[in-house]
C-alpha cells in the first residue's frame, strides 16, 4: 500500500497505523500486500542541526522508528519516500541529493523496509549518477531495503536498473481515468524483456477503488498490472473500501498469476482495433492470457495460438479468474471471448493433450 494516490500530503501517524490494521484485518495483508508505504509530506522543511532528516512532529509525534515498530508488529514492513533531488516533489521536505549516505543510515535506523525514492529538483544531474549513490548507500548500511526508482522512465530505465534498484518507473504518473490507465499500461509492456525476479517495471501505483474508473473498468486495470508481473501497490483507502474493491484487490486467482514464480513479464501480442490479447508464461507449463476491451461496445477477440506461445495441436483447459470457475469446453488452435466494453477477461490455460 503507498499513500499518495488516495491522501496526497494528507498523511499522519494515526492513518498509517489504521492503515495497517486494515490490511491485516481485511486479510489482504495474509494475501502478500506486507508493505504499508508513507509517500511524500511526511517530514520537516528543514534538516535538523546534524543534517538529518526528521519527521513531522505535529503528524508524526511518535517518530518514525516507533512506527515502523508498531508496522512490524502486525508481521508487516515499512516503507518511506525520498527523492534524488535538493527538494522532494511537493517541495515540503528535503530531498536526499548530496546526503545519500547520511539519509540511508537514517532510513536503516528506524527500520525502513521500502524506499521509493523521486526524481523532482535534480539539477539537471543525470539519473544513472543519482539513482547509483542511493543505491550504494543502501547497500553500505547492510539492511535489506527494498529499492524502488521512481524516474518516470525518462531515461529508460528499465535498461539500467536491475543493477541499481529492484524495481523502476517506466511511466509517467498514472491517473483514476480510464484512457490514462491504458496508456500506462502501453508505456509499460515497451519494456517487457527486461523484467525478471527481483527486477520490475513498474507502471505506478494501483487507482482501484479511488472512484475515478467503473467496476469493469478497474478489473481491467488490475488484470493487466498483474499479467504485467507490475508491483502490485494498493492506492485507495483500505479503512473503508467496498466489497467491490475487496473482490479486485483480493482476487486470489488473479494475485497468483501476478506472483507466479517463473517470473516472466506478460506482453500484449494483439491490439486489432482496440481489442487486446495479453499473454505470458506460468510455471508448470501453463499460460495467462487476457482479453480486453478498450471500446465502448461489445466486441468478440480471439487468442491464437501462435501469439500466445502455444503450439497448434494442443488442446487446454481454461480456467475463469474472475469467474473463479473452469469452463466445460475445451480449446485447441485459438479461443475466442465475447466482452462488453470497457472490459476483461482472464484465464489460466492448461495443456491436457495434444494430437
Amino acid at each position: 500500500w503507498n499513500s499518495w494516490n488516495h491522501f496526497k500530503c494528507n498523511v499522519d501517524e494515526s492513518l498509517i497505523k489504521a492503515t495497517a490494521n486494515a490490511l491485516v484485518s481485511s486479510g489482504l495483508a495474509q494475501q502478500g500486500y506486507n508493505y504499508v508505504n508513507i509517500d511524500d509530506c511526511w517530514g520537516s522543511s528543514n534538516r535538523d542541526s546534524q543534517g538529518n532528516l526528521v519527521p513531522d512532529a505535529t503528524r508524526f509525534p511518535s517518530g518514525m522508528s516507533a512506527l515502523a515498530d508498531y508496522v512490524h508488529g502486525l508481521g508487516l514492513k515499512f516503507g518511506l519516500y525520498a527523492c534524488a533531488g535538493s527538494r522532494t516533489c511537493s517541495g515540503t521536505m528535503p530531498g536526499s541529493l548530496g546526503h545519500e549516505q547520511r539519509d540511508a543510515n537514517t532510513f536503516a535506523a528506524w527500520g525502513v523496509d521500502y524506499l521509493k525514492y523521486d526524481n523532482c529538483f535534480n539539477n539537471d544531474l543525470s539519473p544513472l549518477t543519482r539513482y547509483q549513490q542511493m543505491s550504494d548507500a543502501l547497500n553500505y548500511t547492510g539492511r535489506p531495503i527494498f529499492f524502488s526508482l521512481c524516474e518516470w522512465g525518462d531515461m529508460h530505465p528499465a535498461r539500467w536498473g536491475p543493477s541499481i534498484g529492484n524495481s523502476w518507473r517506466t511511466t509517467d504518473d498514472i491517473r483514476d481515468i480510464w484512457d490514462r490507465m491504458l496508456y500506462i499500461a502501453d508505456m509499460n509492456d515497451v519494456y517487457a524483456e527486461y523484467a525478471k525476479p527481483g527486477a520490475w517495471n513498474d507502471p505506478d501505483m494501483l487507482e482501484v477503488g479511488n472512484g475515478g474508473m467503473k467496476y469493469e473498468e478497474y478489473k481491467v486495470h488490475f488484470s493487466i498490472w498483474a499479467i504485467s508481473k507490475a508491483p502490485l501497490l494498493i492506492g485507495c483507502d483500505v479503512r473503508n473500501m467496498n466489497n467491490e474493491t475487496l473482490s479486485i484487490l483480493g482476487n486470489p486467482e488473479v494475485i497468483a498469476v501476478n506472483q507466479d514464480p517463473l517470473g516472466i513479464q506478460g506482453k500484449k501480442v494483439r491490439n486489432f482495433g482496440e481489442r487486446d490479447v495479453w499473454t505470458g508464461p506460468l510455471s508448470g507449463n501453463k499460460t495467462a492470457v487476457l482479453f480486453v476491451n478498450r471500446k465502448a461496445m461489445n466486441v468478440r477477440i480471439a487468442a491464437l495460438w501462435p501469439d500466445i506461445g502455444i503450439q497448434d495441436n494442443v488442446i487446454v483447459q481454461a480456467r475463469d479468474l474472475w469467474q473463479h470457475v473452469t469452463l466445460n469446453s475445451t480449446f485447441q488452435g485459438k479461443m475466442t471471448m465475447y466482452l462488453e466494453g470497457h472490459s476483461c477477461k482472464m484465464f489460466v490455460l492448461s495443456p491436457i493433450s495434444s494430437q
